[in-house]
C-alpha cells in the first residue's frame, strides 16, 4: 500500500494530513504536511523536489516547427493519486489569484527569514 510515498521516504501515512504542488524553475515542488502531535508549534513538513519531464511538441505541421514543453513527471503523479487517497484532497492544478497570491507571500517570507539570517551571520562576523 502507498508504494510510490514508500519508495520517497514518506512514512505516518495516517498522520499526513494536506500537501501542496507548486512548480519552481523545472521543477515540481511537493510539500506534505503532517498533523501537529501535542507539544509541537509548527506543523512538520517534508518537501521533495521532481524534474519536469520535457518533450517537444509539434506546433505547425506545415513549417515543422517544433517547442519545448515540460510536464509532470509520472512519478509524482502516482504518488499524487496516493496522496489523494489519504488526504481527500484531490489537488487541482490551475493557477488561481489566490493560489499565485498564496504562492508570492511564501516566497516573502522565504526571503525575509533568509535575510534575517544572513544579517546575523554579519553582526556575528564583526565580533572581535
Amino acid at each position: 500500500m502507498y508504494e510510490y510515498l514508500k519508495s520517497i521516504g514518506v512514512k505516518d501515512f495516517d498522520r499526513i494530513e494536506r500537501y501542496t504542488l507548486r512548480t519552481e524553475s523545472g521543477h515540481d515542488v511537493l510539500k506534505i504536511y503532517y498533523k501537529k502531535e501535542k507539544g509541537d508549534l509548527f506543523h512538520h513538513s517534508v518537501k521533495f523536489k521532481f524534474p519536469r519531464s520535457k518533450k517537444s511538441v509539434l506546433v505547425d505541421s506545415g513549417t515543422h516547427r517544433y517547442e519545448e514543453t515540460s510536464e509532470i513527471s509520472p512519478q509524482l503523479v502516482h504518488i499524487l493519486e496516493e496522496l489523494d487517497q489519504i488526504t481527500d484532497q484531490h489537488f487541482q492544478r490551475e493557477d488561481t489569484l489566490e493560489g499565485v497570491l498564496i504562492e508570492l507571500k511564501h516566497l516573502e517570507k522565504v526571503v525575509s527569514n533568509k535575510i534575517r539570517e544572513i544579517e546575523g551571520k554579519i553582526e556575528r562576523l564583526k565580533q572581535p
